[in-house]
């Protein structure tokens, strides 16, 4: 009894594989030496499949199923074996079982900011990332150009090479298309589907489809959105002048609701200020609006308006109905001095032209006795 189980456990019965996993590309199956035997059952489940490699060379590849291991279900091997007398022994092969699902989430990024020339910004770094999914489209050749005899084989063992890909192909296709850095978020799908397309002639050479390209995120450099932030808070601000005095106005308005703290009254009275400036800054620059807030009437558009010295202080300016009563008044005299904007200097009433006809409407002195 117990040579029979001896031999019963040197000959496997049942090559199979349930991967608990997760990211296994390709799993050897372990025999340590066993052989398998004539009749032996295979089962390859969905999302697999079992590459049969003799002495280094690919023999049979079974998709997903159940198989009953004999010469008709193993042409390739059997022809390699040479089994004249018909294939009724145990035999020796390796058995890769290679997992032909869809692998999703990978990643992908520049390891190195890209160089361009931006249309708006001119010179720009940009960075990217994103996802991607793959799958082994072609288990016999992703064994021979990838795995080798490596027992186990995962999706790290090939993300840098597919990665590399990826990045190059997507430079090449972020230059050619010369999209401005603005406008890039609204063909990340464009972009990715170039991509794919790009590559796939190359993954293909290893037995891989890339399924899925995903553009999630294209950056400028951290020094570059902070000012292009500032930019675009001062868009949304609008008038800059309109916004400070709203801001004066509110911290006036909250100082006011502070009257206990010094400091609170000081910063109050500064903006007060300050707002006050601005107000005076606008009165004269435009003085009718200024006459207007002060509840008076503009002058009168072309009226004359005219500084007098009276009593060796200046006075006016006066219009001409003000100035005929000073005159009436015997305050105006033709040898009292005046000023108008424009003229070099004071200069007595009587040689001003448009002064002359009120001294000419006024009575002459009596005469003395």
């Amino acid at each position: 009894m117990a040579l029979f189980d001896f031999i019963k456990t040197e000959l496997i019965d049942i090559v199979e594989w349930l991967d608990q996993t997760g990211d296994t590309m390709v799993y050897r199956f372990q025999r340590h030496d066993n052989e398998i035997k004539n009749g032996a059952q295979l089962i390859v489940r969905p999302g697999q499949a079992a590459v049969f490699v003799d002495q280094g060379e690919i023999a049979d590849v079974f998709p997903p199923g159940r198989y009953e291991l004999t010469t008709e279900n193993l042409p390739v091997l059997s022809t390699l074996r040479g089994w004249k007398y018909g294939f009724n022994s145990p035999f020796k092969a390796e058995v890769y079982f290679v997992a032909t699902k869809v692998f999703t989430d990978l990643k992908w990024g520049t390891k190195n900011p890209i160089m361009l020339r931006d249309p708006e910004f001119g010179p720009v770094r940009l960075r990217a990332f994103g996802t991607y999914a793959v799958r082994v489209s072609e288990p016999a050749k992703f064994i021979a150009q990838i795995v080798g005899t490596n027992g186990v084989f995962t999706t790290d063992g090939i993300s840098d090479q597919v990665r590399n890909f990826m990045v190059s192909r997507f430079t090449e296709a972020l230059g050619e298309g010369k999209i401005p850095a603005l406008d890039l978020a609204a063909n990340f799908s464009e972009l990715g589907q170039a991509v794919k397309t790009v590559i796939g002639p190359e993954v293909g050479e290893y037995g891989l489809e890339v399924t899925t390209f995903l553009v999630e995120n294209i950056s400028l450099p951290e020094e570059v959105e902070k000012a292009l932030d500032k930019r675009t808070s001062m868009g949304v601000i609008g008038n800059l002048g309109a916004y400070s005095q709203f801001q004066a106005a509110n911290a006036m308005e909250q100082a006011a609701k502070n009257p206990g703290g010094g400091a609170g009254e000081g910063m109050g009275l500064g903006l007060g200020f300050g707002m006050a400036q601005q107000m005076a800054n606008a009165f004269n620059q435009n003085p009718a609006a200024g006459a207007a807030a002060a509840g008076g009437p503009p002058p009168l558009p072309g009226g004359a308006q005219f500084y007098v010295a009276l009593g060796g202080t200046q006075a006016g300016p006066f219009g001409m109905d003000s100035l005929r009563g000073h005159v009436a008044g015997g305050q105006l005299t033709p040898d009292t001095l005046v000023w108008q904007q424009g003229m070099a200097a004071w200069t007595p009433a009587s040689q001003v032209e448009a002064l002359r006809p009120l001294f000419g409407a006024a009575p002459p002195p009596l005469p003395t006795a």
